[in-house]
Protein backbone atom coordinates (compact mmCIF):
# COMPACT_ATOMS: atom_id res chain seq x y z
CA UNK A 1 0.00 0.00 0.00
CA UNK A 2 1.44 3.31 -1.05
CA UNK A 3 2.09 5.62 2.41
CA UNK A 4 -0.22 8.14 1.08
CA UNK A 5 -3.20 6.03 0.97
CA UNK A 6 -1.70 4.34 4.23
CA UNK A 7 -2.30 7.81 6.12
CA UNK A 8 -5.13 8.88 4.82
CA UNK A 9 -6.65 4.92 5.79
CA UNK A 10 -4.75 5.65 9.23
CA UNK A 11 -6.39 9.13 9.69
CA UNK A 12 -10.38 7.57 8.66
CA UNK A 13 -11.55 11.35 7.48
CA UNK A 14 -10.87 13.66 4.84
CA UNK A 15 -11.87 17.05 4.61
CA UNK A 16 -12.89 17.98 1.48
CA UNK A 17 -12.39 21.56 1.15
CA UNK A 18 -14.78 23.48 -1.60
CA UNK A 19 -15.00 26.91 -0.80
CA UNK A 20 -15.92 30.23 -2.78
CA UNK A 21 -12.22 31.74 -1.90
CA UNK A 22 -8.83 30.49 -1.15
CA UNK A 23 -9.09 32.40 1.71
CA UNK A 24 -11.89 30.89 3.25
CA UNK A 25 -10.28 27.74 2.48
CA UNK A 26 -6.71 28.68 3.90
CA UNK A 27 -9.26 29.46 7.29
CA UNK A 28 -10.31 25.79 7.21
CA UNK A 29 -7.65 24.09 7.02
CA UNK A 30 -6.15 25.95 10.03
CA UNK A 31 -8.96 25.40 12.07
CA UNK A 32 -10.12 22.22 11.12
CA UNK A 33 -5.56 21.67 11.86
CA UNK A 34 -5.90 22.78 15.18
CA UNK A 35 -8.30 20.43 16.15
CA UNK A 36 -6.80 17.57 14.94
CA UNK A 37 -6.95 17.05 11.13
CA UNK A 38 -4.06 16.51 8.87
CA UNK A 39 -4.81 15.64 5.65
CA UNK A 40 -7.33 17.76 3.13
CA UNK A 41 -8.08 17.48 -0.32
CA UNK A 42 -8.12 20.70 -1.67
CA UNK A 43 -10.79 20.83 -4.99
CA UNK A 44 -9.75 22.74 -7.86
CA UNK A 45 -13.15 24.48 -7.51
CA UNK A 46 -11.68 27.04 -5.41
CA UNK A 47 -10.01 30.11 -7.09
CA UNK A 48 -6.28 29.67 -6.98
CA UNK A 49 -6.44 26.70 -5.89
CA UNK A 50 -2.89 25.56 -7.10
CA UNK A 51 -1.27 28.51 -5.05
CA UNK A 52 -2.63 27.45 -2.13
CA UNK A 53 -1.61 23.73 -2.16
CA UNK A 54 1.62 25.17 -3.16
CA UNK A 55 1.40 27.22 -0.12
CA UNK A 56 -0.02 24.55 1.76
CA UNK A 57 2.48 21.50 1.10
CA UNK A 58 5.36 23.72 2.06
CA UNK A 59 4.23 22.57 5.62
CA UNK A 60 5.47 18.83 6.27
CA UNK A 61 2.47 18.78 8.90
CA UNK A 62 0.06 18.73 6.28
CA UNK A 63 -1.09 15.45 4.37
CA UNK A 64 -2.60 17.94 1.39
CA UNK A 65 -4.45 16.14 -1.86
CA UNK A 66 -6.11 17.81 -4.84
CA UNK A 67 -9.66 17.36 -5.91
CA UNK A 68 -12.17 17.58 -8.57
CA UNK A 69 -9.27 16.96 -11.22
CA UNK A 70 -10.59 16.34 -14.60
CA UNK A 71 -7.84 15.59 -17.00
CA UNK A 72 -4.04 14.95 -17.23
CA UNK A 73 -3.05 18.85 -17.55
CA UNK A 74 -4.80 19.57 -14.36
CA UNK A 75 -2.94 16.59 -12.63
CA UNK A 76 0.24 17.59 -13.98
CA UNK A 77 -0.45 20.78 -12.40
CA UNK A 78 -1.55 19.57 -8.98
CA UNK A 79 1.55 17.26 -9.23
CA UNK A 80 3.94 20.19 -9.57
CA UNK A 81 2.04 22.36 -6.62
CA UNK A 82 3.19 19.71 -4.19
CA UNK A 83 0.13 17.26 -4.40
CA UNK A 84 0.24 14.10 -2.53
CA UNK A 85 -2.56 12.84 -4.01
CA UNK A 86 -5.05 13.47 -6.58
CA UNK A 87 -8.57 12.61 -6.58
CA UNK A 88 -11.01 12.80 -9.18
CA UNK A 89 -15.12 12.61 -9.07
CA UNK A 90 -15.34 10.52 -11.87
CA UNK A 91 -13.59 7.86 -14.14
CA UNK A 92 -10.86 10.36 -15.36
CA UNK A 93 -8.30 7.40 -16.59
CA UNK A 94 -5.97 10.15 -18.29
CA UNK A 95 -4.83 11.50 -14.99
CA UNK A 96 -3.35 7.92 -14.19
CA UNK A 97 -0.20 8.39 -16.79
CA UNK A 98 1.34 10.96 -15.29
CA UNK A 99 0.12 10.28 -11.26
CA UNK A 100 1.92 7.15 -11.93
CA UNK A 101 5.19 8.44 -13.52
CA UNK A 102 5.47 10.99 -10.33
CA UNK A 103 4.79 7.97 -7.91
CA UNK A 104 1.80 9.77 -6.52
CA UNK A 105 -1.32 7.56 -5.53
CA UNK A 106 -4.62 8.62 -7.62
CA UNK A 107 -8.52 7.70 -6.40
CA UNK A 108 -10.65 7.75 -9.29
CA UNK A 109 -14.85 8.29 -8.73
CA UNK A 110 -17.19 5.53 -9.97
CA UNK A 111 -20.82 4.96 -8.66
CA UNK A 112 -20.72 1.11 -9.68
CA UNK A 113 -19.52 -2.27 -9.78
CA UNK A 114 -18.33 -2.00 -13.25
CA UNK A 115 -16.63 1.40 -12.80
CA UNK A 116 -15.24 0.18 -9.80
CA UNK A 117 -13.42 -2.65 -11.56
CA UNK A 118 -12.36 -0.09 -14.68
CA UNK A 119 -10.94 2.32 -11.99
CA UNK A 120 -9.41 -0.54 -10.56
CA UNK A 121 -7.81 -1.67 -13.99
CA UNK A 122 -7.14 1.47 -13.97
CA UNK A 123 -4.17 1.62 -11.15
CA UNK A 124 -6.69 3.93 -8.91
CA UNK A 125 -4.76 3.16 -5.56
CA UNK A 126 -8.22 3.43 -3.92
CA UNK A 127 -11.95 4.01 -5.60
CA UNK A 128 -14.18 7.53 -4.67
CA UNK A 129 -17.76 6.24 -4.27
CA UNK A 130 -19.48 9.56 -5.49
CA UNK A 131 -22.06 10.45 -4.87
CA UNK A 132 -22.22 8.35 -1.76
CA UNK A 133 -25.12 9.86 -0.56
CA UNK A 134 -27.83 9.62 -3.61
CA UNK A 135 -26.59 6.32 -4.47
CA UNK A 136 -27.77 4.24 -0.94
CA UNK A 137 -25.61 5.92 1.58
CA UNK A 138 -23.46 2.76 3.71
CA UNK A 139 -25.57 -0.06 2.32
CA UNK A 140 -24.31 1.02 -1.51
CA UNK A 141 -20.97 1.16 0.21
CA UNK A 142 -20.64 -2.76 2.27
CA UNK A 143 -22.90 -3.78 -0.82
CA UNK A 144 -19.71 -3.09 -2.99
CA UNK A 145 -17.82 -3.96 -0.68
CA UNK A 146 -18.77 -7.53 -0.73
CA UNK A 147 -18.39 -8.05 -4.37
CA UNK A 148 -14.61 -6.37 -4.15
CA UNK A 149 -13.24 -7.05 -0.34
CA UNK A 150 -9.74 -5.98 -1.57
CA UNK A 151 -10.44 -2.38 -2.76
CA UNK A 152 -10.12 0.25 -0.59
CA UNK A 153 -13.08 2.41 -0.90
CA UNK A 154 -13.80 5.97 -0.18
CA UNK A 155 -17.36 7.00 -0.10
CA UNK A 156 -17.66 11.17 -0.32
CA UNK A 157 -20.83 13.30 -1.11
CA UNK A 158 -23.42 14.11 1.28
CA UNK A 159 -22.05 12.56 4.28
CA UNK A 160 -22.46 14.02 7.82
CA UNK A 161 -20.02 14.14 10.71
CA UNK A 162 -22.24 11.95 12.84
CA UNK A 163 -22.75 9.09 9.90
CA UNK A 164 -18.23 8.26 9.72
CA UNK A 165 -18.53 5.56 11.69
CA UNK A 166 -21.80 4.21 10.02
CA UNK A 167 -19.59 4.57 6.34
CA UNK A 168 -16.29 3.16 8.26
CA UNK A 169 -17.76 -0.04 9.79
CA UNK A 170 -19.49 -0.43 6.39
CA UNK A 171 -16.40 -1.34 4.73
CA UNK A 172 -15.00 1.97 3.77
CA UNK A 173 -11.17 2.87 3.64
CA UNK A 174 -11.73 6.44 4.21
CA UNK A 175 -14.53 8.71 4.41
CA UNK A 176 -14.22 12.43 2.55
CA UNK A 177 -16.92 15.10 3.80
CA UNK A 178 -17.55 18.33 2.41
CA UNK A 179 -19.48 20.78 3.49
CA UNK A 180 -20.58 19.21 6.81
CA UNK A 181 -17.23 19.70 7.90
CA UNK A 182 -15.91 22.45 5.92
CA UNK A 183 -19.16 24.57 6.68
CA UNK A 184 -19.19 27.86 4.33
CA UNK A 185 -21.46 29.65 6.38
CA UNK A 186 -19.26 29.02 9.86
CA UNK A 187 -16.22 29.84 7.82
CA UNK A 188 -17.76 33.22 6.77
CA UNK A 189 -19.04 34.27 9.94
CA UNK A 190 -15.75 33.29 11.65
CA UNK A 191 -17.15 30.60 13.87
CA UNK A 192 -13.90 29.13 14.59
CA UNK A 193 -15.46 27.04 17.25
CA UNK A 194 -18.44 25.59 15.09
CA UNK A 195 -16.00 24.40 12.88
CA UNK A 196 -13.55 23.00 15.80
CA UNK A 197 -16.64 21.33 17.43
CA UNK A 198 -17.34 19.85 13.61
CA UNK A 199 -13.43 18.23 13.72
CA UNK A 200 -14.16 16.94 17.24
CA UNK A 201 -17.25 15.00 15.97
CA UNK A 202 -15.44 13.59 13.15
CA UNK A 203 -12.61 12.58 14.99
CA UNK A 204 -15.10 10.67 17.73
CA UNK A 205 -17.15 9.11 15.28
CA UNK A 206 -13.95 7.69 13.34
CA UNK A 207 -12.42 6.27 16.97
CA UNK A 208 -16.23 5.20 17.84
CA UNK A 209 -15.64 2.59 14.33
CA UNK A 210 -12.52 1.75 15.13
CA UNK A 211 -12.80 0.92 19.03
Amino acid sequence: MNEHLRTLTALGVVPVVRTPSAELARRAVTWLNEAGLATFEITLTIPDALDLVRELAADASLHVGVGTVLDADQARACLRAGARYVVSPALCTAIAAPCREAGVPFVLGAATPSEVLTAVAAGSAAVKIFPVSSLGGAAHVRALKAVFPAVPLAPTGGIGVTQIAEYLRAGSAFVGVGGKLVDVAALERGDRDAIRAAAATALEQVAAARA
